[in-house]
């Protein structure tokens, strides 16, 4: 015998961009774009089980849902945004029990135009997003996760790496100067929210904490002489954790983006290691994986 034991099924890949223009100000337009998924879960077994549709809401209805949602509700911040299309599912229908929904925020950044910034022109400035998880209940309690992913950072000095284990199978150098590189891929998961008007009503926190987030990041990263990924990534879960209260724990996944100095002294004895290193060469594999979750 066999039984199914889970199932969800959804729309991947929704692709969604939001013009917002400012009520005091109408020349003044702001942009969101996101890339959106939406799971539901509930009493759907005989669509897999027995080949009946019954209990299907379509994965188109899904895409024109979110669309329609958007444009009657704000897109910011998007745990709000996710909390709302998560709730209409499980209520609009009596037989999903839960909705998972997962956003994704590309950055658009508005511009300078001769020194001022200009009114309705962006830039993309790289590859990081804005991520969020909402899972809804039918009972109407909310769980959401926010995070970072993709800023890739880079400094040039600042950070060390020595005193680890050396036996037979080591062949790293300790080092007192090195690149320290890495794609940040940060997460931290909030307290869980009665229901929609209380996940409405920390709407600012949600702001502020993605904002703190990526400052306590990327100045962290910046400033700390570091001892080691981990010990640097701890420091930023912790400055996290004691500037959002309404945050559980903070997450992060940290790889190493390796530099190697490259040893020149081949031609005409020319120094390329050491203090004279200056000319390295880019990995890209393999690479160390630092990861690390800190809870109150």
């Amino acid at each position: 015998m066999v039984h199914l034991a889970a199932s969800r099924y959804g729309k991947d890949n929704i692709r969604l961009l939001k013009v917002e223009r400012d009520p005091e100000n109408p020349k003044l337009q702001h942009v969101y774009e996101f890339t959106i998924t939406v799971l539901l879960e509930g009493d759907i077994e005989v669509a897999y089980t027995k080949a009946d549709n019954t209990p299907v809401v379509t994965t188109d209805s899904m895409k024109n849902t979110t669309h329609i949602l958007a444009k009657q509700n704000p897109v910011t911040p998007p745990e709000v945004f996710a909390s709302v299309l998560g709730t209409h599912f499980v209520n609009t229908y009596n037989h999903i029990h839960k909705s998972f929904i997962h956003i994704i925020q590309h950055r658009w950044t508005r511009y300078e135009v001769d020194g001022k910034l200009h009114d309705h022109s962006f830039i993309r400035d790289g590859a990081e997003v804005r991520i969020v998880d909402a899972e809804v209940h039918e009972d109407g309690k909310i769980l959401l996760k926010s995070g970072i992913a993709d800023l890739l950072v880079l400094k040039s000095t600042g950070s060390a790496f020595y005193g680890y284990i050396q036996d037979e199978y080591t062949t790293l150098k300790e080092t007192n100067d090195r690149i320290m590189s890495t794609s940040v891929d940060a997460t931290w998961s909030w307290k869980p929210y009665d229901n929609l008007d209380a996940a409405k009503a920390a709407a600012d926190s949600f702001q502020d904490g993605y904002q703190n987030a990526r400052q306590i990041t990327l100045k962290t990263f910046a400033v700390d002489d570091s001892a080691s990924v981990q010990a640097t990534l701890y420091k930023m879960c912790e400055e996290i954790l004691e500037t959002a209260k309404d945050v559980q724990d903070v997450s992060y996944a940290l790889p190493n983006k390796h530099y190697f100095e490259i040893d020149l002294s081949w031609f005409h004895d020319l120094q390329n290691t050491g203090k004279d290193a200056q000319v390295y060469a880019p990995q890209s594999n393999p690479n160390g994986l630092i990861t690390a979750k800190v809870s109150r």
